[in-house]
Order: C-alpha cells, then sequence, then structure tokens
C-alpha cells in the first residue's frame, strides 16, 4: 500500500429516475437522493487510492459525515471530488465535495479501511 495524503479521485453520474428520493425510499421527492450522493462521495474515495493499492488489497467504508445542501433534479450531471487528508495505518481519511451543473451540492469527510478482500470476505461469509 502506498496512499499519501493529497491523492485525488472523481465519480460522476447523471442523475435519474431511480436516483430519487421516491425511488430510493429516503424521502417522497423526485430530487437526486442523499444515499446516493453518498455512494457517488464513496466511489470517489475509492477513485483516490486504487493506484495506492497493493495485489489483493481494496477498501472498505467505515465512517461518513456529510451534509446534502442542495436538490439536484433529474436530468443533471452530478460528481463527487475525494481528496486524501489523513493516512493512519490502513486508515484513510477523505475530504469529499459534490457538485451538480449548478455548483457544490454536499461535502463529506469519510474513513475507509484497507483490507485483503479475500480475508474480507472469508470473515464476512463466515456469518452464513
Amino acid at each position: 500500500m502506498t496512499i499519501t495524503v493529497g491523492m485525488t479521485g472523481r465519480a460522476e453520474t447523471l442523475a435519474e429516475r431511480e436516483d430519487t428520493a421516491a425511488e430510493v425510499g429516503s424521502g417522497s421527492l423526485l430530487v437526486y437522493a442523499t444515499p446516493c450522493m453518498a455512494a457517488l462521495m464513496e466511489g470517489a474515495a475509492c477513485e483516490a487510492i486504487a493506484p495506492g493499492l497493493s495485489e489483493g488489497e481494496t477498501s472498505v467504508g467505515i465512517a461518513l459525515d456529510l451534509k446534502h445542501n442542495s436538490a439536484t433534479p433529474v436530468g443533471l450531471e452530478v460528481h463527487a471530488q475525494a481528496t486524501v487528508t489523513a493516512v493512519e495505518g490502513k486508515i484513510i481519511t477523505f475530504s469529499i465535495e459534490a457538485f451538480d451543473e449548478a455548483g457544490s451540492i454536499g461535502t463529506a469527510t469519510h474513513k475507509r479501511a484497507v483490507v485483503n478482500a479475500q480475508r474480507f470476505l472469508e470473515k464476512a461469509y463466515a456469518k452464513l
């Protein structure tokens, strides 16, 4: 693992009806849903550190503190930009901002843990 402060990543999507609060169950309106914005933000964080992961490693989200401060209607492009702000052993911290075509729609602080993918899955599926 060679992940350093300052690494950046981006994720983008088009806000579609299936991405709305009414469709995902997080509200009643046809606007881009907070859970979808959270997933987009996590995707940007994954992109930021992907080049620094060793073979067999992946990352899993362990904390997300977000603010969704502007509604996005269906049909607008949405993107998130993540920047690594701290590396403490296998725990990576990010600052993330999300935008639609009109400007900023949300911010977040996010933490991910770097794990061995196979061991992680084995532990998870041992619960069955």
